[in-house]
């Protein structure tokens, strides 16, 4: 008798084990803080923070790391990372956790950008309503205040050239630096009705976290104070 109920508790207690990792991995999935290597001294100083310990689930494709950009050359290190000004932290947070709602996350196609940078793009382009103009100050992606993202959800069927990790890409009208009308963030002309749906959720969920978008890129949001000059930023990105 006393075995067969050691035999039980054990069952009981290994089910139970079973069901706490289970929660925790759930958990986990959905936003539980993982650890981050901490960014560089260079970065901290001027408050720059990885995205990730905002958005744990974050997924990050910055193309300005390798050549798949309008530029055609890698303008940041292979090793370069998603990195933001602190004061977007709650921000991005609260719109993580809005589209998680519907299975959805948020893509991060760049994020902090050095000052040098933006004037090698400016070279490439020189139209201020695609790339903006550098001057002597640092602001929205070089202050690390704005950010450019797309949503990624899981789908039964998924093209190759928009899968990413285990998430498709959402059909959004237009692939990042499109530089066409159809780009701009509420164009309807040339662009799939589910695909103005999906940049709608995409505004939405930032503007929950007071992020705003600019019109003339569906796929370019601001932070509070995105538009102030500050003394010119030009550190790594890691």
């Amino acid at each position: 008798m006393l075995a067969r109920h050691a035999v039980r508790s054990v069952a009981i207690l290994l089910m139970v084990g079973a069901l706490v990792v289970g929660v925790a991995n759930d958990t986990r999935a959905e936003g539980m803080p993982r650890a981050i290597p901490p960014v560089s001294e260079a970065a901290r100083a001027v408050g720059l923070i990885d995205v990730r310990s905002a958005v744990p689930d974050a997924l990050i494709d910055l193309r300005y790391a390798t050549s798949d950009n309008f530029v055609g050359e890698a303008l940041y290190p292979a090793d370069a990372r998603c990195l933001v000004h602190e004061s977007m932290r709650a921000g991005l947070a609260t719109a993580a956790r809005a589209l998680r709602r519907s299975n959805e996350v948020l893509v991060f196609w760049d994020c902090y950008r050095p000052h040098s940078v933006q004037q090698k793009m400016f070279d490439k382009v020189s139209n201020p309503a695609w790339v903006a103009a550098p001057g002597p100050y640092s602001r929205s992606h070089e202050a690390g205040r704005s950010v450019d993202v797309t949503v990624a959800a899981r789908l039964p069927e998924c093209p190759k050239p928009r899968r990413i990790a285990d998430r498709c890409l959402l059909d959004m009208g237009t692939d990042f630096d499109s530089f066409t009308p159809a780009a701009t963030a509420y164009a309807t002309a040339g662009v799939p009705v589910a695909a103005q749906r999906a940049r709608a959720r995409l505004r939405n969920a930032m503007a929950a976290g007071g992020l705003a978008v600019y019109s003339g890129e569906w796929w370019h949001f601001d932070g509070p104070g995105a538009g102030a000059r500050r003394p010119v930023i030009d550190v790594a990105p890691r």
